[in-house]
């Protein structure tokens, strides 16, 4: 077993799901993953182990930098005729392959496969679910901008530069012009700044500094976990901590929880606020996080 340990801010829900994503990402490319959040020391950290001798972290960077997006849809789906080259690849499941949910109404919905030249695939498909779980999809593409367009377009932002953060890879920036919406440093609410960053086309543009790992991560950290939705502008989030590792069904049952779901080991629950940074009832950001009373 191989271990590494990165800072994370747990007011920063992008980074928490982050956690996650980094754990479940592991576990398909590794095997045997556990972790654990950590805290009340100089600074809150995130420890996981593996299967095998390279470091977690390093595993699922090096996968990240090798790896293409690819759209799936099922056999039968209409949605591909309206697919634009420029979105990105796409594929067709055979007939007797499951699907993860129903034939979506849009294609911003499709599935999307990071795959690498090895042939390991990992599966982001958490803003279909059709299931009574919240899909926590806060984005709302322009002209209907599919989800793996905009995770292969975060894939380019980091690709190159991966190695350089594997001790802290919440750090990575770079200007970034759509995401996910995981990660609230990036974004903001006009009607409060004052301005529109839209309306600074002409002459310099101004583009918002995005973590486009974070969104990545985190998209993969939604696979088996959500916080809890309170309302469509609010969420409680949960981390576990501790000082022994655990499997990945111990942290993901603590991000939705509302009693530590282990009560010998530490938990803390954080509230987080969401708006809409344009019309109503399309996209939301995070504008706010509070860390509750346990």
């Amino acid at each position: 077993m191989a271990e590494s340990t990165i800072p994370v801010d747990l007011r920063n829900p992008g980074q928490v799901f982050a956690c996650l994503g980094l754990l479940e990402a592991a576990d398909v490319l590794l095997g045997n993953a556990a972790g654990v959040f950590a805290w009340g020391g100089e600074e809150e950290t995130f420890r996981m182990a593996a299967h095998g001798e390279e470091q977690p972290v390093a595993r699922v960077l090096r996968f990240l930098g090798d790896a293409t997006v690819v759209a799936r849809a099922p056999d039968g789906s209409m949605n591909f005729e309206k697919w634009r080259l420029a979105w990105g690849d796409t594929e067709v499941d055979r007939p007797d392959d499951p699907f993860p949910f129903p034939d979506p109404d849009s294609l911003a919905t499709l599935p999307a496969v990071l795959r690498d030249g090895d042939g390991a695939e990992i599966v982001i498909d958490y803003w279909g679910d059709a299931t009574r779980r919240d899909n926590v999809k806060f984005w709302a593409g322009s002209g209907g901008y599919p989800g793996a367009a905009i995770l292969r377009d975060a894939l380019e932002l980091v690709r190159g530069r991966l190695r350089e953060y594997e001790s802290a890879p919440f750090t990575l920036s770079a200007a970034q012009s759509n995401s996910f919406r995981f990660d609230w440093r990036r974004d903001y609410v006009p009607i409060d700044a004052g301005f529109s960053l839209n309306n600074h086309k002409v002459g310099i543009p101004i583009v918002a500094l995005g973590f486009p790992l974070v969104e990545i991560l985190a998209a993969i950290g939604m696979t088996h976990a959500r916080p809890t939705r309170i309302d469509k502008l609010e969420y409680r989030y949960g981390v576990l901590g501790g000082d022994s590792m655990l499997e990945p069904l111990f942290l993901r049952a603590g991000l939705g929880a509302e009693a530590p779901p282990v009560p010998a080991l530490p938990f803390r629950r954080f509230l987080m606020r969401l708006a809409w940074p344009g019309k109503a009832g399309q996209a939301r950001c995070i504008t706010s996080v509070k860390e509750e009373e346990s």
